[in-house]
Parts: C-alpha cells; sequence; structure tokens
C-alpha cells in the first residue's frame, strides 16, 4: 500500500471524554471520536504532577482506522454531539 493510499484511509477524531483511570489516580484517558460517532481512538495520559498538568491536549487528530475501536449504541448520539460542538468551536489543529 502506497503513502497516499493510507493517507486517504485516515480518519480524523475529536476530543469528546476526558476521565480518570479506574486503577491509576494519575492517568487520564482521552477519547476521541469519529464524526459519526461510531468509531473511537482512546489515548492514556499519565499526569505530571497532582497540582496541574498543563501539557496541550489536540482537539482532534488523524489516526489509522485500524487503531479505532467501536462506540456502544449509547454513546453515540453523545459522541456525535460532542464532536459537532468541537468543530464548531476550534480548528482542527487547536490545542486546549
Amino acid at each position: 500500500m502506497d503513502d497516499a493510499a493510507t493517507a486517504e484511509e485516515s480518519v480524523r477524531v475529536w476530543l469528546v471524554e476526558r476521565t480518570y483511570g479506574d486503577d491509576e489516580q494519575n492517568m487520564i484517558i482521552l477519547t476521541y471520536a469519529a464524526p459519526d460517532g461510531r468509531r473511537e481512538f482512546r489515548k492514556e495520559r499519565a499526569l505530571t504532577s497532582f497540582t496541574g498538568d498543563h501539557r496541550e491536549t489536540p482537539v482532534s487528530m488523524v489516526v489509522d482506522p485500524d487503531d479505532l475501536g467501536s462506540v456502544d449504541d449509547d454513546r453515540r448520539e453523545r459522541y456525535v454531539t460532542e464532536v459537532e460542538r468541537m468543530r464548531e468551536k476550534h480548528a482542527p489543529m487547536d490545542s486546549l
């Protein structure tokens, strides 16, 4: 497969959720979703300190479709709404 085909297959996902990890208190899970709300990408980030972690978080990312997981029906509509909100407020390369 050539690079052009790979680029065409990439999917832009948008930040829809930030949660703390269940097992570790210093872990944040960033959830990004495709615009249709059917697929998600999760990224774990360790907090560098408890007084604040000031690293920027990208509002969207381009990922390989093989790295996406399926989304349960009960979360799809919420993810679609959140993607739309993020797209209205931010450019794809923005960070929070």
